[in-house]
């Protein structure tokens, strides 16, 4: 899952994004809201974290210029001003959900799981696959009754997978998912880390196509014999 975070602390961001980051989100940072804008218009968010107060566009305007446009990624506005009507506003503008500083990241993390689970009426808390589940609230991946130690690109990568069925995505599909733009690396950094994860999910006695290669096009969940 793809978070941004739009905040013009840089403290602040830079501990939520690194919080984030040890949850096995892929995160980028934005410090002004016509950043953030641009952003959006250039790649794919599950979840905006957004300051209100931000130079260049405020959280607000920029929360009524994404709506109106169509776009509907969950929003969590971040803000320091906590009266009755500074939230109605920030709801009113667009917002999903609204916390308030200071706050508490183990909170923010479950504000964000609430709005991801929201965001998908089809996304069971535990996600499956023939014999393989997902815990994303323990981050605990079983195949059967064995757990697979996976690195945090390798949970990530196998995530999302099951968050999107046997759809096929390409190396550079998965890398605008994964990582952040900031960070990109070579396509064959992806074929390498699906190779380790076959390893480790063939390691518990996983089928060797359980992550499917549709040659020309990508990867995809396979479906055991």
């Amino acid at each position: 899952m793809k978070i941004l975070v739009v905040e013009d602390d840089e403290l602040i961001n830079d501990a939520v994004v690194e919080y984030l980051c040890d949850q096995h989100y892929a995160v980028e940072a934005a410090y002004d809201g016509q950043s953030a804008w641009d952003l959006v218009e250039a790649f794919t968010y599950d979840l905006i974290l957004l300051d209100v107060m931000l130079p260049e566009m405020d959280g607000i305007t920029l929360c009524r210029k994404l709506r109106n446009k169509g776009i509907d990624i969950p929003i969590l506005m971040l803000t320091a001003r906590d009266t009755l009507e500074n939230k109605i506003e920030g709801l009113d503008s667009g917002a999903d959900d609204y916390l308030v500083k200071p706050f508490e990241l183990q909170e923010l993390s479950a504000r964000i799981r609430a709005l991801l689970r929201r965001g998908s009426s089809t996304t069971a808390p535990i996600l499956t696959w023939e014999k393989l589940s997902l815990d994303p609230s323990t981050c605990e991946v079983f195949y059967q009754e064995k757990e697979l130690a996976l690195s945090p690109k390798e949970y990530k990568l196998l995530e999302f997978f099951l968050r999107n069925g046997r759809r096929v995505f390409s190396r550079a599909q998965i890398l605008e998912h994964l990582w952040s733009f900031e960070q990109v690396p070579e396509e064959a950094t992806v074929k390498a880390h699906i190779r380790g994860l076959r390893q480790k999910l063939e390691s518990v006695g996983a089928p060797s196509n359980l992550i499917e290669t549709v040659y020309g096009l990508g990867y995809r969940l396979g479906e055991e014999p």
